[in-house]
């Protein structure tokens, strides 16, 4: 019975992590396709406004959603990969549980 949810438990941490992962994928290409996109747009107006191609690559618009949106794909990065290797994983939350069990456990036995 116990090695029955410990199984169930695994599989449901696995799925979530995959999906995490596919999540963080996804939001990459979508970032990825999308500021291309936004900077084509930006440089392509700046041309048509007599500005040469390279004053329009060096116009701090056609980076600035590359930026910005660039720092939240960093921090999705962070919440999928990151913190995990820090030590604040699955592991070291059934750890925390199964302590918290024993220390609740040897409490109750000394009374």
């Amino acid at each position: 019975m116990q090695q029955d949810y410990k199984q169930e438990q695994n599989y449901i941490r696995a799925k979530k992590r995959v999906k995490d992962i596919k999540g963080f994928y996804v939001h990459l290409i979508v970032y990825i396709i999308v500021n291309i996109f936004i900077s084509g747009v930006i440089i392509f107006g700046l041309m048509q406004s007599d500005d040469s191609f390279s004053d329009a690559l060096s116009n701090f618009g056609v980076y600035s959603t590359w930026v910005f949106w660039g720092i939240g794909m960093f921090f999705h990065w962070l919440g999928v990969f990151g913190f995990k290797s820090i030590g604040f994983g699955s592991e070291w939350e059934e750890r925390k549980i199964k302590e918290m069990m024993e220390k609740d456990k040897n409490r109750t036995k000394n009374f």
